[in-house]
């Protein structure tokens, strides 16, 4: 899906460059246009370097001088193509100028050529944004259906302090996420979602843990809920921070986490177990921290399995998706545990390859049914978790159709 950022001439102009990568890593194929006064602050080469497109950055040649043979149309096909214009930063000036319905450059252009939804992220001097003019220009473009996205309060580059600078990236790409209408294919579901990577305490200040960094666990979060499920997003300590909107139960151990899931099973229809819970745990904990020429020998003893307790104690209709982190005949070794845990599906995800995986961004998995092995290749993490989504729905599908079959009176079927 292709996305257009405008960027305009304001010192925040620097953090269009993260917003471009954020959104690409919401699987969006994102095309950028700079305003002359944007190009002061960051190249046109930084964008496209980034995106991998040409950037726009006027109406005419470099030369200023001849036109474009294509610029006549070029800011039509580019306005009717994109899904989404979302303008960060947006200063008083462009502010101002998309108020009035001005279209002296090809950003202003495409923003009154385009049928698709404009989004605005203002950035600017406190005392510009309280302006009654920026603010009478705000309002006159939310009557008109942009979406504003509100700056948030702080240290400003001028050296003040007060409302006017950008909203945090994430914010903008929630709000773009929004605005994109993403399948509703979940909207009657209650999906709970584990993530990260439990800690087993050893005494007050050191713990067994694992590499999980939370992330596809976290974007299967967020996937789930922009496709309409209400979302429990269960989680061990991470870095992250949980989708906004969804129920949020932070836990630190395995046994913590057994008590949230099973407290909560019984309202989910599907289940995605993508937490790497520890499989064991010390069997004491010191109470004091254990110092270093203390004679140490550790006894450790299996934690409970959630996985295998969730299929048991599920109500009839929840499915239940689990995920296997093998460094050894990995397919094998997931097979089995498919089986043995009863799960109705399982994503195997290879850990042993380095460039993907543990606090990557990326990620390539299987998933495993009980008849299939679907491939799904490298890509990043919150791509693949629609993906992982589609095939989850597709086999909610075959068995649904399965289950019909079986009660069809065999006189029917003759």
């Amino acid at each position: 899906m292709k996305v257009t950022v405008g960027v305009s001439g304001g010192i925040a102009a620097y953090k269009a460059a993260e917003l471009v990568r954020a959104l690409q890593q919401q699987a969006l194929d994102v095309h950028v246009v700079m305003t002359a006064a944007a190009q002061q602050f960051v190249t046109p080469l930084t964008f496209a370097s980034l995106t991998g497109h040409r950037v726009i950055t006027g109406l005419w040649n470099a030369d200023g001088e001849t036109p474009n043979a294509n610029s006549a149309i070029e800011h039509i096909a580019e306005a009717q193509d994109t899904k989404a214009l979302i303008i960060a930063p947006a200063t008083a000036d462009i502010l101002a100028r998309l108020a009035c319905g001005l279209a002296g450059d090809f950003l202003t252009t495409m923003a009154l050529a385009t049928p698709s939804p404009l989004l605005l992220a203002p950035a600017m001097n406190v005392q510009m944004w309280s302006h009654p003019a920026t603010q009478a220009n705000l309002a006159t473009l939310r009557e008109r259906g942009a979406r504003i996205i509100a700056p948030e309060s702080g240290y400003l580059a001028c050296g003040m302090i007060g409302d006017g600078r950008l909203a945090p990236i994430e914010d903008i790409v929630r709000e773009t996420m929004q605005v994109l209408h993403r399948r509703n294919d979940f909207a009657d579901e209650t999906v709970l979602v584990t993530a990260g990577g439990t800690r087993e305490p050893l005494d007050p200040v050191r713990y067994l843990g694992n590499r999980s960094s939370g992330k596809m666990g976290y974007a299967l979060a967020q996937a789930v809920q922009e496709r309409g499920a209400r979302v429990i997003l269960i989680s061990a300590p991470t870095h992250l921070q949980p989708p906004h909107g969804c129920e949020f139960v932070p836990v630190i151990t395995a046994q913590e986490m057994r008590r949230a899931v099973l407290e909560r099973l019984p309202g989910a229809t599907l289940v995605i177990k993508a937490a790497a819970v520890s499989d064991f745990r010390p069997k004491t904990c010191a109470e004091q921290k254990i110092k270093r020429d203390t004679p140490l020998t550790l006894e450790l003893e299996p934690t409970d399995d959630i996985l295998g307790e969730v299929v048991r104690q599920r109500r009839p209709g929840t499915l239940v998706v689990g995920f296997a982190a093998e460094t050894e005949q990995p397919l094998e070794h997931a097979r089995g545990k498919l089986h043995r845990k009863g799960a109705d599906a399982i994503v195997l995800n290879d850990v042993a390859r380095p460039e993907i995986g543990f606090d990557s961004d990326r990620n390539a998995v299987t998933f495993l049914t009980g008849t299939t092995a679907i491939d799904l290749p490298e890509m990043p993490k919150r791509a693949l978790a629609d993906r992982i989504l589609d095939e989850t729905l597709a086999l909610r599908r075959t068995r649904q159709i399965v289950a019909e079959l079986e009660n069809v009176p065999d006189h029917m079927l003759r």
